[in-house]
């Protein structure tokens, strides 16, 4: 599993409207500032943070974007599963693949399965609040 730049800048953004969520909506190019991501990536990224109900927008001014809830409740699953699509560490294990012929006979299928376990109960172990106080409350 590789993550883009996509699903880890999507979390650099949810991190940092966490941060300052006390100060109301955050400008757009506030966000890219401090994060040193590109306002037009942000442009892209943003959106689908909106419309899958994980902030919120305002336009005009005094606008920007905010948190819906609060950061312990953001599994950082649920952002790269939004971001990436399946974070399945082979194709076969992909939800929205077809099955594999070989997957009754096949000897890696129980190894991949079990990483896919592994990797899916650590990311939603791993929320928006244990990525705040930093490296060391991610060692779960």
């Amino acid at each position: 599993m590789m993550v883009s730049s996509r699903g880890r800048y999507a979390l650099r953004v949810m991190t940092d409207l966490a941060e300052h969520r006390g100060e109301g909506y955050t400008a757009m190019r506030e966000v890219a500032e401090r994060q040193g991501i590109s306002l037009k990536y942000l442009e892209k990224i943003l959106p689908c943070l909106v419309a899958a109900g994980l902030i919120e927008g305002v336009h005009g001014k005094g606008g920007g974007y905010r948190l819906t809830r609060e950061p312990d409740r953001y599994p950082v699953s649920e952002i790269l599963r939004l971001t990436e699509g399946d974070i399945a560490p082979v194709a076969c294990l992909d939800c929205g693949t077809e099955t594999c012929s070989r997957s009754a006979e096949c000897r890696t299928r129980p190894m991949w399965d079990k990483l896919n376990t592994l990797v899916d109960g650590y990311l939603s172990s791993v929320t928006i609040a244990d990525l705040m106080e930093g490296p060391q409350s991610t060692e779960k």
